[in-house]
């Protein structure tokens, strides 16, 4: 893995370089999930949305549907 210059270097790069920095900073985190902390606020919305889904589940998109449809530029 690499690792993600400091910001005046990163700033330099291209912008497919910039990306893969910032997919391997995301993979570094990934790695440990358990790291990243969930706020109150947002453990909060997440069961909120999920109430709504289950309330109104016609409402929601598959994945795939959502996948088409991005892929679609919709």
């Amino acid at each position: 893995m690499s690792s993600i210059p400091p910001s005046a270097d990163f700033d330099r790069l291209s912008t497919a370089e910039k990306i893969l920095r910032l997919q391997d900073a995301w993979d570094r985190i990934a790695e440990n999930p358990d790291s990243v902390e969930v706020t109150e606020a947002q453990k909060d919305a997440l069961d909120s949305r999920l109430e709504a889904l289950e309330q109104r589940p016609e409402e929601g998109a598959s994945w795939e549907d959502t996948k088409d449809g991005i892929r679609k530029g919709r």
